[in-house]
């Protein structure tokens, strides 16, 4: 589940020309010179709630959610703002402090009005903990609150299937496609059921069209080897699982879990002899 976005950095009459710099380092993705102008704004002001945020969202994208968390708790002390709250429950949940952050969010999502941001949050660190009758409970909260959001049905109908719910899932997410004709993320899903149901050749062709439109992402080019494998298409399965991997050390475990579990799949006894074959 995507990240909260970030909450407003400006309050009052509007930011100092430091933190709009700051802002815009953020945007443009200089995370180091966002922190540095956000920190000289909290320097000179310790209740610029704006720096704070921008701060800690800076902390957050270089992984440091334990360091992100102090400003954002001096922040909502000082005031009473669910992007703040999300904000810091992203940063406690990033930090492995999950049980704190499930908590600072289920205070949020009871403020009224609610704030969508904060369901979704609360949701990904319940389904991050293996809460997955919590996280969809929330999901459902949310869909109550806004029926008519893509985001939150297709949040629901991606944790559906954990739950052996994928006939659920799937009417919901052939609604979604009906309604957001090639959204790569309802296609995918899709396409995730149908193959837990073997129906193998419906979800290498739903594959290949979110591959039409993310040539390279390595998850979806995972998930269609798998598919032409459990096909008997060996050498289209390899193939594929060759272009998840390269230059990609991360997804050895994915790609390794795929090509042993296929039907069709091959058996190594070392990771060194699985990662010479894909080489």
């Amino acid at each position: 589940m995507p990240k909260p976005p970030p909450p407003s950095a400006s309050r009052g009459p509007g930011p100092s020309p430091v933190l709009q710099r700051a802002v815009v380092a953020l945007q443009m993705g200089q995370v180091v010179e966002a922190e540095r102008l956000a920190a000289e704004v909290l320097k000179a002001n310790r209740t610029d709630v704006g720096a704070a945020s921008i701060l800690a969202r800076a902390l957050m994208m270089q992984n440091r959610n334990e360091e992100a968390i102090a400003p954002l708790e001096r922040a909502t002390r000082r005031v009473e703002d669910p992007g703040l709250e999300t904000l810091l429950g992203a940063a406690l949940g990033g930090a492995g402090r999950r049980n704190e952050a499930i908590d600072v969010l289920r205070r949020t999502i009871a403020r009224r009005p609610p704030y969508l941001p904060a369901f979704q949050a609360l949701a990904a660190q319940l389904h991050a903990a293996g809460r997955i009758d919590e996280a969809v409970a929330v999901l459902e909260s949310a869909l109550a609150l806004a029926p008519g959001s893509l985001e939150f049905q297709l949040l629901l109908a991606q944790l559906l299937p954990q739950r052996n719910e994928r006939g659920r899932a799937r009417e919901m997410l052939e609604r979604l496609r009906v309604a957001a004709p090639g959204h790569p993320d309802v296609l995918a899903a899709l396409a995730r059921v149908l193959l837990l149901e073997g129906e193998y050749a419906a979800a290498a062709d739903l594959y290949r069209q979110v591959l039409a439109q993310r040539p390279d992402d390595p998850l979806t080019r995972t998930s269609f080897s798998a598919a032409l494998l459990e096909m008997g298409d060996r050498a289209g399965g390899e193939a594929n699982l060759r272009l998840a991997l390269r230059g990609r050390p991360q997804m050895i475990g994915r790609t390794t879990s795929a090509l042993t579990m296929a039907s069709h799949g091959r058996f190594f006894f070392r990771p060194s002899g699985f990662a010479k074959f894909l080489s």
